[in-house]
């Protein structure tokens, strides 16, 4: 099954969730599914320490460290293109602009993305999807999601999938070996990039699935309105 398939599959999958899970009195009013998405987590974290973790670790520790650099750009710079038209449907013609130069610049200058010469030219980025369109547009997150192996989510996030995996160059490959090897290799190098997030998450909190949560949402939330220059963001 495609990206796009999984992605179309847990957009259905959560909204017929929403009919059939009971919420508690104490249940976090942004989370009323609480207890599906902790199962949701649990097992998202059995898979992550059995099976992506490793595979990061080792990616981490065999690559050198421009190789990982080169692989993190191409692939943001992949995003800059989509984020630059997400901008221009937002009505943010400044984020627009400079999601459009930096794909640009980099694809041009930057041996296609490669090289972030856009950064080094001072052109800021500022990463949005189709999520953040339509809460700019007013439509409500709706309850927190967290989902099978492709993490946290809203019941608004997560019906905008389709429209994101859509719009990915990646997922949109006809050769089916090089979508699903530069797939598996974005997964991982993102991964690796957090590697040190993660370690100090598991020591600090004491419910990481709280901590997780409320950060995505607190995230998702502060990228909704105008986007100050203290507010930019590059993941």
């Amino acid at each position: 099954m495609s990206l796009r398939s999984k992605t179309g599959a847990c957009a259905v999958a959560a909204t017929l969730l929403l009919g059939g899970c009971a919420t508690g009195p104490n249940a976090n009013p942004q989370d009323p599914l609480e207890p599906l998405n902790r199962a949701v987590y649990q097992f998202n974290d059995g898979v992550d320490r059995a099976v992506v973790k490793p595979v990061a670790t080792v990616y981490r520790d065999t690559l050198p460290s421009p190789v990982r650099t080169g692989v993190g750009n191409f692939f943001g710079n992949l995003r800059d293109a989509w984020s630059a038209l997400n901008a221009l449907l937002q009505a943010r013609p400044r984020e627009a602009a400079e999601n459009f130069m930096r794909f640009n610049v980099n694809t041009v200058f930057g041996l296609g993305g490669l090289l972030d010469v856009a950064t080094e030219m001072g052109i800021e980025r500022t990463t949005l999807d189709f999520g953040h369109t339509l809460g700019r547009w007013g439509v409500p997150s709706g309850p927190y999601l967290m989902l099978p192996l492709l993490g946290p989510s809203t019941v608004r996030d997560t019906a905008a999938l389709p429209v994101d995996s859509q719009a990915d160059p990646v997922g949109g490959l006809d050769h089916i070996a090089t979508r699903n090897s530069l797939q598996v290799l974005r997964i991982t190098d993102k991964r690796a990039s957090l590697l040190g997030a993660g370690e100090v998450l598991d020591q600090a909190a004491l419910d990481p699935y709280s901590f997780m949560r409320d950060a995505y949402l607190q995230r998702r939330q502060s990228r909704i309105g105008p986007v100050a220059p203290e507010e930019r963001y590059d993941q």
